[in-house]
């Protein structure tokens, strides 16, 4: 009889989960099975319970910023064995040979598969994953405050890197990504100013302590001419504010995977040079990028901590706007 784990899971008919008990993965050819010890809560795990994004797997387990130690490997996989620890993120496979993957654009990939969305994610004691797609975690980290880097982290890096090396950045949307590229950005010797929603006092609080030079209200002007701004709030009126806070040549980069509808907005606002551009997913050359970068310079991840029963309650709270910082679910396995 095939063994059974817990894990939450989405029916796909409501933005809630369910508790149950599911068959544990096997691996197959390349893949490694992982006992997830930690699993943290992204917005992108809202926009799935939301139908934002269209079209995820049948009885899906979500959950994209894994972390946990392999305990059995497919035929075929090399780089990692049992009792490494690992982490997955969002991108969980790609085809290898469209022209995007050829030209190390594997973000973009033609035909990709997605933890936690069209590959069952985190939010269980097992995961079985692409070993090509996973990551060694530097030891520093333990795996609730490691969790954050898979996504908030991920994502975070590459939005800054789409800034080049602009070194005035205004980040909006002040959560568990912004509070990582903040110390990314700090330590590269960058000035960030923190936009936040309207008396949300805490938030910029916490994006001062975090190392930002400057917080306040996204509906106020920014107090000196940005060269990039960073929107990770899914607010599509952001954009023409943050057009009008770039300077010239300047560039808003948009990191979420789903906004909602950006409003016109006057030419002049783009003129003069200024560019708007969006991320799309990550490549494992990010990932390994952010990893060397996160051993060298120790990232403080916040995160608030929730059993995996509770999972509903931390997307709860995320949907509210309540955190400072990360969501992370602690999983223990047999438990």
């Amino acid at each position: 009889m095939q063994e059974s784990m817990r894990a939450m899971v989405f029916d796909g008919t409501g933005p809630m989960l369910r508790l149950a008990r599911v068959p544990v993965p096997v691996p197959g050819p390349g893949e490694v099975r992982i006992a997830v010890s930690a699993c943290g809560v992204c917005r992108t795990d809202l926009h799935i319970l939301d139908g934002e994004l269209a079209h995820p797997k049948p009885a899906l387990v979500p959950g994209h910023e894994i972390v946990g130690k392999v305990e059995s490997c497919g035929a075929g996989v090399t780089g990692f064995a049992a009792g490494d620890r690992v982490g997955v993120p969002w991108l969980g496979q790609t085809c290898a040979h469209c022209g995007f993957c050829t030209t190390h654009r594997e973000n973009l990939c033609d035909a990709p598969q997605f933890t936690g969305y069209t590959r069952d994610g985190g939010y269980a004691e097992y995961v079985v994953a692409d070993s090509r797609y996973c990551f060694h975690i530097p030891d520093h980290y333990d795996d609730v405050h490691a969790a954050p880097l898979l996504c908030a982290g991920l994502i975070g890096y590459r939005t800054l890197r789409m800034a080049g090396g602009a070194r005035r950045i205004g980040i909006y949307g002040f959560g568990a990504a912004a509070h990582l590229v903040t110390q990314i950005a700090v330590a590269q010797q960058r000035e960030v100013f923190a936009f936040t929603r309207p008396g949300d006092t805490a938030a910029c609080r916490f994006a001062l302590d975090t190392g930002a030079c400057w917080a306040g209200p996204s509906d106020q002007p920014a107090p000196r001419p940005l060269d990039a701004a960073l929107i990770f709030a899914p607010v599509g009126a952001l954009v023409p504010l943050a057009l009008q806070a770039v300077a010239k040549g300047g560039t808003v980069v948009c990191g979420g995977i789903h906004m909602s509808d950006i409003p016109s907005f006057p030419y002049r606002l783009l003129w003069e040079e200024r560019a708007l551009v969006s991320v799309a997913n990550l490549t494992r050359a990010d990932g390994v990028a952010l990893m060397r970068f996160a051993d060298a310079t120790p990232l403080r991840t916040s995160v608030t901590v929730y059993p995996l029963e509770q999972a509903n309650a931390a997307l709860a709270d995320l949907r509210a706007g309540s955190l400072s910082g990360a969501a992370v679910l602690r999983v223990e396995a047999g438990a």
